[in-house]
């Protein structure tokens, strides 16, 4: 029992990790309805950039502050150059449009701070905590701890105030909301923007667990399944798939994996996304689509 409770509790706090992920793709989902496929691509630039002004000398927090600078100014290039000339096309074209900004926001990576690995160190050491017979990270648990204190402060941010009314105006119903004044185009900064720290938080914490290299633009992979399952319109669905995922997949490697071989973490969540699909295709908390004909 106490392998079950310790296999079940590493997942949930690891799937907060993937959390981290997928809460930026949905802000963005909110806003536009659009697959931001560059998020993978903002998260790898945001961490980058800051471990290598750290690595200059500078203190760890004016590197954060430094880096949200420049977060918030290519919330608003992106908008202008990129968002606001495709405001009225398709979701597929805007959609292919930042699979476009990954690739120059991964060159633009490269370019200025190299494709070398960087360690990035928190001062939190990954160490066992017992939990009576149940062993924890305490990692996982401070990383868990920050995606629950992220949700909770975006929760409050998009439901009490004027921003976050104007966002759900927008995701809503975008004609009306440009009817009654709100500024799209200021939204969709502002959102691209939250969504761009949100990532700086997530490549921080995968970045001190496995470095700060090219491979972190990949973990948006695994907020795929997350988006899926929990939908891709809510934050608090993206908590929960990502809980999902993680211990659905720590299980799965714990208990199945010994019977075919193992690996079966690398896949295992799209095999449930796909269940899912076709059980709930919106997502446990995801908004149905429905349609006048």
């Amino acid at each position: 029992m106490s392998l079950f409770l310790e296999t079940l509790i590493g997942g949930l706090l690891a799937g907060t990790m993937y959390s981290l992920v997928a809460i930026g793709f949905v802000l963005i989902y909110k806003a536009s309805g659009v697959f931001n496929f560059a998020q993978g691509s903002i998260l790898l630039f945001s961490a980058l950039l800051l471990v290598t002004l750290h690595e200059a000398g500078l203190p760890f927090v004016l590197s954060a502050a430094l880096t949200m600078l420049v977060l918030i100014a290519g919330a608003v290039v992106i908008e202008h150059t990129v968002l606001r000339p495709l405001a009225n096309r398709s979701p597929m074209t805007l959609f292919m449009a930042t699979l476009g900004l990954s690739y120059v926001v991964e060159g633009t990576a490269q370019g200025l701070m190299g494709a070398q690995v960087h360690a990035l160190d928190l001062g939190i050491e990954d160490v066992p905590i017992f939990f009576g017979d149940v062993l924890v990270s305490q990692f996982d648990l401070i990383a868990a701890t920050t995606a629950g204190t992220l949700a909770l402060v975006l929760a409050l941010l998009f439901n009490r105030t004027r921003i976050g009314i104007s966002l759900r105006a927008v995701a809503d119903d975008t004609r009306a909301a440009l009817s009654i004044g709100i500024n799209l185009n200021r939204i969709w900064q502002i959102v691209w923007a939250v969504a761009g720290m949100v990532g700086l938080v997530a490549g921080v914490m995968w970045g001190a667990r496995q470095g700060v290299q090219f491979s972190l633009s990949l973990v948006v992979l695994k907020a795929l399944p997350v988006l899926i399952i929990g939908g891709f319109t809510s934050i608090g669905g993206a908590i929960v798939g990502g809980l999902i995922v993680g211990a659905a997949e720590n299980l799965a490697e714990t208990y199945i994996g010994p019977f075919i071989g193992g690996g079966i973490t690398p896949w295992f969540p799209y095999v449930l996304a796909i269940a899912f699909l076709y059980v709930r295709p919106a997502g446990l908390f995801g908004e149905r689509a429905l349609e006048r004909v």
